[in-house]
């Protein structure tokens, strides 16, 4: 965009949550460097200020931040969308289609971040919250990934490191393949749930939205957990809470708690 015919270019950093701030420190230099503007709305509250904000925004970098059909309305000079992020679920790619705005997105560029949030999850949950009690070792356990992309595979390679033992479905990568990554294939998603750890990597889509249930949460042993730093979507809410009810000894481990179900979640994690 920059140097193109000389034209001054506005570059948003929207950001609902924001980055840390070596992150936007790097932001800005690359956009000073192309002679970009920098404008920033981080840690905004309400939809108003980001329709506000991207008004005279020739680009856009998000994170999980909904970016819809109002938005690229009010978007009258917008080019490009970029989510710091895999996925496209937070992107209305048919209205970015109609107004001839690009959408990318940056897989695997956050894998090791998010499998350190996993591990740091896994850890505290087995260690009881550090509430002065033993807890478990992780060695020998075995954690199972739904989705075998660049976070798990980052995840899993910790895993080898703690000593635990690795299994895989992924529908787009062939068996064979996940066993010569280390960990063994599964042939179906309900064979994952066979394991003390089940640990989500899957886009949200129609297929995968609200599938994680009871029925499969149901198969998990004495002692099961599910991690979830992909979409809070693919799990089945009220399964999730019904499960967290009947079974003391179930972990629902995740990054972002459910909106409309945060005061049963707190009374039940607590």
């Amino acid at each position: 965009m920059a140097g193109e015919a000389g034209k001054a270019r506005t570059v948003l950093l929207a950001t609902e949550k924001a980055f840390a701030a070596a992150a936007v420190t790097k932001i800005e230099d690359v956009l000073k460097a192309a002679n970009y503007t920098l404008k920033k709305l981080e840690n905004y509250k309400s939809k108003e200020d980001l329709l506000a904000a991207v008004t005279d925004a020739d680009a856009m970098i998000i994170r999980s931040d909904i970016v819809d059909q109002a938005v690229l309305d009010k978007a009258a000079k917008m080019k490009i969308v970029v989510r710091a992020g895999a996925g496209y679920d937070n992107i209305d790619l048919k209205a970015c289609e109609g107004k001839g705005i690009t959408a990318m997105n940056t897989p695997g560029q956050n894998a090791n971040a998010v499998a350190e949030l996993v591990f740091g999850m896994m850890i505290v949950s087995a260690r009881n919250n550090f509430d002065g009690t033993s807890g478990f070792e992780l060695v020998n356990r075995e954690i199972a990934f739904y989705g075998f992309g660049a976070v798990a595979r980052a995840v899993h390679k910790l895993a080898q490191g703690f000593g635990m033992k690795s299994f895989a479905y992924d529908p787009y990568i062939p068996a064979d393949k996940i066993k010569e990554m280390g960990a063994e294939p599964v042939a179906t998603v309900a064979g994952l749930f066979e394991h003390q750890y089940v640990s989500l990597h899957v886009p949200l889509t129609d297929e995968t939205k609200a599938s994680i249930n009871k029925e499969l949460l149901g198969k998990m042993p004495k002692g099961g957990t599910l991690i979830n730093t992909a979409r809070l979507e693919v799990v089945h809410e009220a399964d999730m809470i019904e499960v967290l009810k009947t079974r003391p000894d179930f972990c629902y481990l995740c990054d972002v708690a459910p909106k409309e179900l945060v005061p049963s979640l707190h009374g039940l994690l607590s």
